[in-house]
């Protein structure tokens, strides 16, 4: 093996960028633990650790991870529905920098009656501001790190810190957790033709792309349906994507 290749191999191994080993445990409880620590570090009262909002899952309680938020404010958040397309995920969608949201950060972007009563309870609460910033793991799960509290803005030495550590604490629950799967294994004919599918193509068309009948078409699709426990082919699709298979 050439010396600068043993060199990248081995600084690999040895992590040395980390501060923590594999060995370390990163549960579930452990992470909660972690993100607490980074909020107080941070001078943030309010911490909450999720997965970005999917197609398929988009709501707050199945996408919260780690939350210290009133449960008045959660009960509330998750009946209104509104985690998807508020101003924060918005705003995490247009930059991989961190952002700061001064006010409204959990609001809606659209005009929403809910609005005025969940700006009421964040400020009660004292989530004014929220600092946030999204990372994703080796298998590709992206996650909302937010801080949120009344302090005022964060110095640039601070942000990096907050999220080199977010970056090693993801590190370990992407080892210890790994990515979903089917319970049953796909075919390389049903994953074409949802990739094709995906891309907005009919089952006829498909049929003609793939040199196969439609009927059988539709049979890779229902095959693959029931293999991913989907009622349809958007769902279907929008699982194949979660599991990394297209």
């Amino acid at each position: 093996m050439k010396r600068q290749e043993r060199v990248v191999r081995d600084g690999a191994d040895d992590a040395v960028f980390s501060r923590i080993t594999s060995g370390q445990d990163m549960s579930a409880e452990r992470l909660n633990d972690c993100v607490a620590e980074m909020a107080r570090e941070t001078g943030l009262n309010h911490y909450l650790l999720a997965e970005f909002p999917r197609g398929d899952r988009s709501g707050f309680a199945s996408n919260c991870l780690a939350c210290n938020w009133p449960q008045e404010l959660i009960d509330f958040y998750e009946e209104v529905d509104l985690f998807y397309c508020c101003k924060l995920v918005s705003a995490l969608k247009k930059t991989a920098m961190p952002v700061l949201c001064d006010k409204a950060s959990f609001e809606s972007t659209a005009a929403n009656q809910e609005n005025q009563r969940l700006a009421g309870l964040f400020t009660v609460h004292g989530l004014k501001t929220t600092f946030a910033f999204a990372l994703h793991d080796m298998h590709l799960r992206q996650y909302i790190f937010a801080f949120s509290g009344e302090r005022a803005r964060l110095t640039r030495a601070e942000v990096m810190e907050q999220v080199f550590r977010a970056m090693e604490f993801l590190e370990l629950f992407g080892q210890q957790n790994p990515v979903e799967k089917p319970t049953e294994s796909l075919g390389s004919r049903e994953i074409e033709c949802l990739r094709w599918s995906a891309a907005g193509k009919s089952s006829e068309e498909i049929a003609i792309i793939l040199d196969l009948s439609a009927h059988t078409v539709v049979g890779y699709l229902k095959s693959a349906m029931r293999k991913l426990d989907s009622v349809n082919r958007m769902q279907a699709i929008a699982r194949a994507f979660r599991y990394r298979l297209l």
